[in-house]
């Protein structure tokens, strides 16, 4: 069994076993799944990471264009670029997975688990992400 396999909780075949049957939907539901829990790990984050940011506007006495100005390090800089773009590289890698097993003829159950791999990557990339915003934010609050 591979590490990812094994993390993942996944049944992986060896070398000499056939890859476990599976159907198209399984790649649909495994980009629905990359799909929810991006959008839980923003509806959680989201909010909390605004009333900071609003915390912080009013520590500062910033009016609003100075504001808009002075929050955009806590939310894009050289760190955030980099997290953005590895979540566009995985989230295209998904989509396009998902769409290939989807639309084959016979799909590739091999496949699910590389799937399933990306989707936890794209999952743990937004987390960090979240967390470096906000421990950037915490410290400037402690300020």
């Amino acid at each position: 069994m591979s590490a990812i396999a094994l993390a993942l909780g996944c049944s992986y075949p060896r070398a000499d076993e056939a890859p476990p049957a599976c159907a198209k939907e399984d790649f649909e539901t495994v980009v629905e799944q990359a799909s929810g829990s991006l959008r839980d790990l923003n509806s959680e984050n989201r909010p909390l990471f605004q009333e900071k940011l609003r915390e912080l506007k009013n520590k500062r006495h910033w009016n609003h264009d100075e504001f808009i100005t002075n929050a955009k390090p806590y939310v894009k800089d050289e760190k955030t670029v980099v997290y953005d773009r590895t979540t566009d590289e995985l989230l295209s890698a998904i989509a396009s997975m998902g769409q290939e097993g989807a639309t084959a003829e016979t799909p590739d159950c091999s496949r699910i688990v590389e799937l399933r791999a990306r989707m936890k990557m794209l999952v743990d990339t937004q987390s960090a992400k979240w967390s470096y915003m906000f421990q950037k934010l915490d410290a400037e609050l402690a300020n």
